[in-house]
């Protein structure tokens, strides 16, 4: 089984957390054998990151297209910082959710060596908590999730441990 980053986009259908609700249930129903192992929405409800264990792509997406979502994006990643069966009890709080395009030529390799000795700097920044990334395994981004306080402190916690920021999404925190 692999995990798939599966990223949508609600335009405007998704106004509240009853209706996302909804919209996270049927897909759920849609699986057929699959698992969903975490979904983060963005406040205002405008686009979803679910992380959904499969062994099949093909299968995920014809499910995906069947059903007629708005599919941003499916790929293979792997978890970095956590262990999947924390993930899968869901009891961390995070409110910040980071996208970084990774470099043309960065390796998996390079990304991890680089995360193990910049970590160490998020210290500098107590007021932020990191709990996990999510690499796509074609190295073409990844999704760092942060506790803070504020954006600026998400912000300065990138700057510490020197990775850049494509994009900031504060998370909503009232999902469940």
């Amino acid at each position: 089984m692999a995990l798939f980053l599966v990223e949508l986009e609600f335009k405007g259908e998704v106004k509240d957390k009853a209706s996302f609700e909804q919209k996270v249930s049927a897909l759920q129903e849609n699986l057929h054998g699959d698992e969903l192992i975490e979904v983060q929405v963005s406040k205002g409800f405008s686009r979803a990151f679910f992380i959904i264990e499969s062994d099949n792509q093909e299968k995920l997406e014809a499910t995906l297209k069947e059903k007629d979502y708005q599919v941003a994006l499916v790929k293979e990643v792997r978890i970095v910082g956590q262990d999947l069966e924390k993930v899968k009890k869901q009891k961390d709080k995070i409110n910040y959710l980071v996208e970084w395009n990774l470099p043309e030529n960065l390796t998996m390799d390079q990304y991890l060596n680089r995360k193990k000795t910049n970590s160490v700097h998020y210290a500098e920044v107590p007021e932020v908590t990191f709990s996990r990334t999510y690499v796509c395994e074609d190295m073409s981004k990844c999704l760092c999730f942060y506790d803070a306080p504020d954006e600026d402190a998400v912000i300065r916690a990138r700057e510490a441990v020197k990775a850049p920021i494509d994009a900031i999404t504060e998370i909503n925190s009232d999902k469940e």
